[in-house]
């Protein structure tokens, strides 16, 4: 799924002439997918690129399972600045008046209403390109408020298109939370499946059925 609202216009930007021309716009792009997606991945990767291509910014986070740093499920990590409630992100775009040319955010769907709404106008006012990563839905299958602000205020919002499978080999579209085993609707959160925090927790990518259903795996009885 693509939504791109058809009143913008998405200009090639000139690395080094951001700060210079007044008449490059920024762009909020908003990524999203179920946990297994890539999203980590692709963040770290916009980084590396954009940074190697000579462009100044800044990857962030919030509640990553490695602390001050975006890491993959593959493996690579990156340090990041940490996004708690507190931060103002505008004062991170501004760099102490070297403003950024990029800002590459992670777990987006923990940011509170208000910081999606300062990166729209960091986008807006700063110029900016913002590239936010996220989840769609919580373990209850309700939309994030980050994310549900996100998808109000983009400028491109859009699937991650390396799919997810749930155990049954169909499109992963849910992320279920598993305590000591079965599947649970409510609770706290923002809990992170980290078994040093959490080790009777863990999440389960599971089609919209399986997760409707509670149902994880069946058991493999062996002869």
């Amino acid at each position: 799924m693509t939504v791109t609202p058809s009143n913008f216009s998405i200009q090639q930007t000139i690395p080094g002439t951001r700060r210079s021309n007044t008449s490059v716009i920024g762009v909020l792009r908003f990524s999203f997918g179920t946990m297994g997606s890539g999203k980590s991945t692709q963040a770290l990767q916009i980084h590396h690129n954009l940074t190697h291509g000579g462009l100044n910014g800044a990857l962030c986070s919030m509640l990553d399972r490695k602390g001050a740093r975006v890491s993959s499920r593959l493996g690579v990590s990156a340090e990041a600045v940490v996004i708690d409630p507190e931060v103002d992100i505008r004062e991170i775009a501004r760099n102490g008046g070297e403003v950024l040319d990029y800002l590459v955010c992670d777990e987006v769907q923990f940011y509170s209403p208000t910081q999606i709404e300062q990166l729209a106008e960091i986008v807006d006012e700063l110029r900016l390109d913002v590239f936010a990563f996220g989840l769609l839905t919580d373990f209850r299958g309700r939309l994030f408020e980050g994310t549900a602000r996100l998808l109000e205020l983009a400028d491109v919002a859009e699937a991650i298109q390396c799919e997810a499978r749930c155990w049954c080999g169909d499109r992963a579209t849910h992320n279920a939370r598993v305590v000591d085993g079965v599947q649970v609707y409510d609770g706290e959160l923002m809990v992170v499946d980290d078994p040093a925090q959490a080790p009777d927790v863990r999440y389960e990518l599971r089609c919209r059925k399986h997760w409707t259903a509670g149902q994880g795996r069946p058991d493999i009885v062996l002869d």
